[in-house]
């Protein structure tokens, strides 16, 4: 679910929304998702002083409680 989320962000924030991957790696408590865009977007996805980022760690973390996981979300 967090995945299908980050991603449709993403790709809803972008010019090359093909160019979007989003892996993620569940452990026992935690959840890493990683978010890969293409380098012509990164400053699209950080945002100004990184309120678009952080919307999106937020929105992240809410889908996470319904989980009962911590999410973190790394941008790269």
């Amino acid at each position: 679910m967090v995945k299908e989320v980050v991603e449709i962000l993403a790709k809803a924030l972008v010019d090359h929304p093909d160019k979007v991957s989003v892996n993620v790696v569940e452990k026992e408590k935690s959840c890493l998702v990683e978010l890969k865009v293409a380098p012509e977007d990164m400053g699209k996805i950080i945002g100004k002083q990184g309120r678009v980022a952080k919307a999106i760690r937020a929105v992240a973390k809410a889908a996470g409680t319904r989980q009962k996981k911590k999410v973190t979300v790394e941008i790269g």
